[in-house]
């Protein structure tokens, strides 16, 4: 089956800029997906995003989400996305429940059926009693599970996620997380777009790395960590007055450094590093064993491998 979302060569160049905002962005998404789209600022994520929602018109390149090609049919295309902004938007002169029912009335549904799907979403996302409330009285975490409630009043089948969670305390930002693998597990596609390494580790099933407008990785989170230098291996702590370096050599490489009197920290690098034979061999050597964790660089370490360290 074809991917849900296809991006083909997506090229594009505003009016008086030096280079490519977009220079040349592919991939695909498969239907019931998580795909995060990450990035330094400045890298294209913004503009690629803006395509596929059809606020911005591409260059050159092919975009279709769901069979529509966006560029040739934008209307047709509004009706199968849905999209949840980096910035609030919603109207502040009216109420929770006059946010969502205004949202459902562009798509068509009848009175009483966006009441009813308002009711049903206010309930989902936790604001359950709140329609009434005007949205200045909302907190911050209120206000985006309002945002989301809004984006799914029309049902839609993809729907797009920038930075959901920024600003967010941990309980509002959990109860987010839990939404999004809610949707998830009912079929909706979900493109989302995110500086917290964390929250993309656990929500995306692949991620597409972008800069300087061309994607420069993509595979899922556990994949691209195969991408950096000694990303796999373990960790050992042992109690011995020496370094213990030399008895674990045969094993693979290895760094070591005091941690404290008369223990060391004794790093393993490799994927297939068993840890019963890093454990004898440590013992062989006549170190004991304090403690033992396997370690694996993090998406965060790969961002930054493949990024560089340089402020945009």
């Amino acid at each position: 089956m074809a991917p849900i979302i296809d991006v083909a060569d997506l090229h594009k160049t505003y009016a008086g800029a030096k280079s490519e905002a977009v220079a040349g962005v592919s991939f695909g998404v498969e239907e019931g997906e998580v795909f995060g789209l990450l990035g330094p600022n400045g890298a294209g994520k913004t503009t690629t995003i803006g395509t596929l929602t059809t606020r911005v018109r591409p260059s050159s390149g092919r975009v279709v989400v769901d069979g529509i090609d966006v560029v040739a049919d934008p209307v047709a295309a509004k009706r199968v996305i849905a999209v949840v902004p980096q910035r609030p938007n919603l109207d502040r002169s009216l109420n929770a429940l006059e946010n969502l029912t205004f949202h459902g009335a562009y798509f068509g549904f009848s009175r009483r059926e966006r009441r009813r799907r308002a009711d049903e979403l206010l309930a989902q996302l936790g604001l359950e009693g709140r329609g009434d409330d005007r949205v200045d009285n909302y907190s911050g975490g209120m206000a985006q599970r309002l945002i989301i409630a809004r984006a799914l009043m029309h049902d839609p089948r993809v729907l797009f996620l920038d930075e959901p969670t920024t600003g967010l305390d941990p309980q509002s930002r959990l109860f987010l997380w839990d939404q999004m693998e809610a949707l998830k597990a009912r079929g909706v596609t979900l493109l989302l777009t995110t500086h917290d390494m964390a929250e993309a580790d656990r929500l995306c099933d692949r991620i597409a790395i972008v800069d300087h407008g061309k994607v420069i990785a993509s595979d899922t989170p556990r994949g691209l960590r195969r991408v950096l230098p000694d990303a796999e291996g373990l960790e050992l702590r042992l109690a011995l007055a020496a370094d213990p370096a030399a008895s674990l050599r045969a094993l693979g490489e290895v760094a070591s450094e005091a941690d404290g009197e008369d223990e060391w920290k004794v790093r393993i690098y490799g994927s297939d590093v068993a840890p019963g034979a890093a454990i004898a061999a440590a013992e062989a050597g006549g170190a004991r064993l304090v403690d033992l964790r396997r370690i694996e660089g993090t998406l965060e370490d790969v961002f930054v491998h493949l990024t560089g360290r340089d402020l945009r």
